[in-house]
């Protein structure tokens, strides 16, 4: 089995985003990939760097007035008068979905307000190149699982599906599980993403909420009382051609292992029922009892029968890492669940 990663993915080192209104330590930082690689270590897998890639492949899900936005954000905020070192909007573009076409701001305050989601999305000098290098990962590793190659594990850092097309949050910034499945689908495979990360992957399904062709299923935290709140619910189904292509199965915090394999059977079914040739993997292993987030309580060996359970739909299979953060156990609930999908 083949890892793809990109060591600029390191350079991405933000130190705070904000809880309840406060700075504090971030946990998505470079300290996350050391911890993954020795998962990767643990069962031998070869490690490749995967070709750069341009705006042109990001424009696939993301809109180009998102991408200007993030390529110009760092030099035009800093000539805003007494400006933060990390962009944070002080507007945010309440309900926009009902504004008009001609409410987008050209200030750059109101840009950030637009494009930035919360302040879980801090930019640095080096986020732009990192979340490229992230996005490539999947983009190569998508082209691998197209033509046919059974498992490959992108080590995607930053993490991406909470961004939605022309939106950065909760960490991320380009959304590489949807970036990965536009690809598939393009090549002609009929693709399924199941997103296993503790919080609901909203960007991923905003993505692809109004079409037919991309089945989006996520098992996660309740957004009752957990991040990220306002997507996630059961209601969530997909809207006009996209109707009944979006399964969300959110479950209470604290889920140990039956209940999440119970959930799990659910999803497999779905995406059974979907007829999918290719699966996209998008890899929460924040789901553990001792991930700082605290959502579920699955075990190292838990992963295991996750993997494996998925491994009897016989698909080629991306998987893409998204949340997971420092903990002991981190590497080795990598391990497992590689080992459990046939690594």
């Amino acid at each position: 089995m083949i890892t793809l990663y990109d060591d600029i993915q390191r350079s991405h080192a933000p130190e705070t985003f904000l809880v309840a209104g406060r700075p504090q330590p971030i946990p998505e930082k470079p300290v996350r990939i050391d911890m993954l690689m020795r998962g990767v270590g643990f069962i031998g897998s070869q490690v490749e760097t995967p070709p750069a890639i341009g705006n042109d492949i990001l424009a696939l899900v993301h809109d180009q007035r998102y991408l200007t936005f993030l390529e110009t954000l760092r030099e035009r905020w800093a000539h805003v008068p007494e400006s933060s070192d990390i962009p944070l909007p002080n507007v945010y573009a309440i309900q926009r979905a009902s504004l008009p076409p001609i409410g987008y701001p050209e200030a750059v305050v109101g840009q950030a307000g637009y494009h930035l989601g919360d302040g879980a999305c801090p930019v640095t000098s080096t986020t732009l190149a990192a979340a490229k290098a992230s996005a490539a990962c999947a983009v190569e590793g998508a082209r691998r699982v197209a033509g046919g190659e059974r498992l490959i594990y992108a080590l995607c850092r930053p993490p991406g599906h909470h961004a939605a097309s022309d939106l950065a949050a909760g960490f991320c910034f380009f959304n590489n599980a949807a970036i990965a499945a536009e690809l598939l689908t393009r090549a002609g495979q009929r693709t399924a993403i199941l997103d296993i990360d503790v919080h609901h992957g909203n960007g991923t399904e905003a993505i692809f909420y109004d079409r037919a062709d991309v089945l989006t299923v996520s098992i996660h935290c309740h957004p009752r009382r957990f991040y990220p709140f306002f997507w996630g619910y059961a209601e969530e189904r997909g809207r006009g051609a996209g109707e009944g292509y979006n399964l969300n199965l959110p479950l209470e915090r604290g889920a140990d292992i039956g209940i999440y394999l119970a959930a799990l059977e659910t999803a497999l079914q779905r995406i059974t029922d979907f007829g999918a040739t290719r699966l996209v993997l998008a890899s929460g292993l924040d789901i553990a009892i001792d991930d700082p987030f605290k959502g579920f309580a699955i075990r190292t060996e838990d992963f295991a029968q996750i993997g494996a359970r998925i491994a009897q739909l016989r698909l080629p299979t991306l998987v893409v890492q998204e949340g997971g953060y420092p903990s002991e156990s981190l590497g080795n609930n990598l391990a497992s669940l590689l080992k459990g999908l046939g690594a």
